[in-house]
């Protein structure tokens, strides 16, 4: 038995296609699949169920492959105890981001760590929050970006900045006039929202969940873009809220409908998440660093009300 075959093995459950699997170990698909004939010849078992299609996992296949996960992460973290003692940052490094920090942080920080740290690979996806804590539980990945907190007993949070909100309404909106805006003021059915898995969305319901709610008959929109929903408020049908850095590459001309909140302002809390046992510390050191070295220039909000995503949810579980 070798970390070679087991690796093939979790490649094929995964993928369920042994051509598939070839490609993303790099070999050729008889090789893959010789390997893997050879260590169910050595288990004397069947791992696979290769009349099913996609290919199955057998009984027993299913309880050798949550073991080979477990040999294959711990053989991964030699070479990550090694790193880490020699203070080698360098290698594949895993990050993921949800989509409503992706546009706005990712330009802030990208090309001055890609430059400092030339000996990593740095490999970027954009995933919601809920996709993400299942990767980093799996181990497919080594960290993200998210809105916190999520109370995971398995995850680390350690936070990066707070973005405030704050409104965008036409000249004719019934909030236009005020200086600044006022939790009490807002409605949720005045609120253009994004679409179900954005945890901004869930922030925002939060913040509303205790608000007055006008029930008149009208339509109800949902998008997956901030840009969408900007439009339609300057059309007049309903006000949006934004996460502070959005704000910054909103047109000069359009900069007019945005309104501050009164302080305490309310906001998000955006941190670097992972896993409890990650070992690849260095990596995730450098990476904070680089990101705390630009936010600073940017946000300088202090006085703000932390809108938890899960707040909502907690309540309704009670």
């Amino acid at each position: 038995m070798t970390i070679t075959q087991l690796k093939y093995v979790l490649a094929v459950a995964e993928y369920q296609n042994f051509t598939t699997a070839s490609e993303k170990c790099f070999v050729t698909q008889p090789t893959l699949s010789m390997q893997i004939q050879k260590l169910e010849e050595e288990l004397q078992i069947t791992i696979f169920n290769r009349k099913k299609k996609p290919i199955e996992l057998t009984p027993i296949g299913e309880k050798v492959i949550k073991q080979a996960k477990v040999i294959i992460d711990e053989s991964n973290r030699i070479n990550d105890i090694v790193d880490q003692q020699k203070g080698f940052i360098g290698g594949e490094f895993r990050l993921g981001i949800i989509p409503t920090v992706t546009p706005t942080l990712l330009p802030l920080f990208l090309k001055a760590f890609v430059n400092k740290y030339t000996k990593v690979q740095l490999k970027i996806e954009e995933l919601t929050t809920e996709n993400m804590l299942l990767k980093l539980l799996d181990g497919h990945l080594d960290a993200g970006i998210a809105a916190t907190p999520l109370e995971n007993e398995h995850i680390k949070e350690r936070v990066l900045y707070y973005e405030p909100f704050v409104g965008f309404m036409d000249e004719n909106h019934r909030l236009y006039k005020k200086e600044r805006l006022e939790i009490e003021d807002l409605e949720i059915d005045d609120i253009l929202l994004l679409e179900d898995g954005h945890c901004f969305k869930d922030s925002v319901l939060n913040l509303c969940s205790s608000l007055k709610s006008d029930t008149k008959d009208h339509f109800k929109l949902e998008s997956g873009s901030f840009n969408t929903l900007l439009k339609l408020s300057k059309e007049g049908l309903g006000m949006t809220l934004l996460p502070y850095l959005h704000t910054l590459d909103i047109n000069e001309s359009d900069k007019k409908y945005l309104k501050e909140f009164e302080a305490p302002a309310p906001a998000r809390e955006v941190s670097l998440i992972y896993h409890k046992s990650q070992l690849k510390m260095q990596l995730i050191e450098v990476l904070k660093n680089t990101i705390d070295g630009v936010i600073r220039g940017v946000i300088s909000f202090s006085d703000v009300k932390i809108i938890s995503p899960l707040q909502k949810r907690k309540k309704e579980l009670v």
